[in-house]
């Protein structure tokens, strides 16, 4: 079996840079798998509390739990000049020398807490740009360092790159460690599987209405086959799925007043996933 830290060491190579990457992603790997713990035995956490995170969505009490866990994690790496997370109004500032900057969505999914469906963790790395660093992770996405999210459902998941391709690691109950199930994953090139939600559907744009109905036609329409919609509202299961499975994630833009320019956030949700991806 090879460990999460003996996987981030052998890459290293001398690069003092993924020296830090492989320290950070330690730290962090710590707090998913007490996080995971604390999701599997505790009750509440899908409760309200009363506040909005930067991008006017209600918190729950486990959104805030969760960016507490990784916030002190990147500060006792000493790693990290900046902290951006969903769940804060501006970046923190922790270390103007530092090398790495974190965007992350500590929680993503909650909406899925209460009704036992999997959630998640979405991570990008950034290096240290120097000048204001308020606006530290408006870099873009191809200036990443590292991506990766986990998956906390019936197993506990991790999705990681340093950009030497993308690792598969399955947290161990026992030990607590995440240990390497495949490295160099490639996503399945053949599929019949897409998700998005169709609720939307009268909201979307004439070109996108097409695309889709051309899926729903089936083996009826010009695409000669048929084809199964999944939907879990939970950015990182369905990334997951279709990391073994195949398919595609679609989150479109609509008419609807703030979804002009799309739904899912740049920083710490498509860029990230779109370096594992890649």
């Amino acid at each position: 079996m090879i460990s999460l830290d003996a996987r981030l060491r052998s890459l290293e190579n001398g690069r003092s840079q993924q020296s830090g990457l492989s320290d950070l992603f330690n730290a962090l790997a710590v707090k998913a798998a007490d996080l995971s713990r604390l999701i599997s035995r505790r009750g509440g956490l899908g409760d309200a509390v009363g506040a909005l995170n930067a991008d006017g969505d209600p918190q729950k009490a486990l959104d805030v739990m969760a960016d507490a866990q990784f916030l002190e994690a990147v500060k006792e790496t000493g790693l990290v000049a900046a902290y951006c997370s969903e769940e804060r109004e501006s970046a923190l500032i922790l270390d103007r020398d530092a090398p790495l900057v974190v965007a992350i969505d500590p929680l993503d999914g909650s909406s899925n807490i209460g009704v036992n469906v999997s959630i998640g963790t979405i991570i990008s790395v950034l290096p240290n740009p120097g000048g204001d660093l308020e606006k530290a992770a408006m870099q873009r996405g191809d200036q990443q360092l590292a991506a990766a999210f986990f998956v906390y459902g019936p197993q506990t998941t991790l999705y990681l790159s340093t950009g030497e391709g993308t690792d598969f690691y399955r947290l161990d109950p026992a030990t607590g460690l995440f240990i390497l199930v495949e490295s160099g994953i490639k996503i399945p090139a053949e599929t019949s599987e897409y998700a998005i939600n169709a609720s939307n559907a009268r909201h979307w744009f004439a070109p996108f209405q097409r695309y889709v109905n051309d899926m729903l036609l089936g083996a009826d329409g010009p695409r000669d086959r048929d084809f199964n919609m999944r939907w879990t509202a939970s950015l990182v299961a369905d990334a997951a799925r279709i990391f073994n499975r195949g398919g595609i994630f679609l989150y479109p833009c609509d008419r609807r007043p703030k979804y002009e320019n799309g739904r899912l956030r740049l920083i710490y949700e498509a860029n990230p996933i779109s370096l594992l991806v890649e």
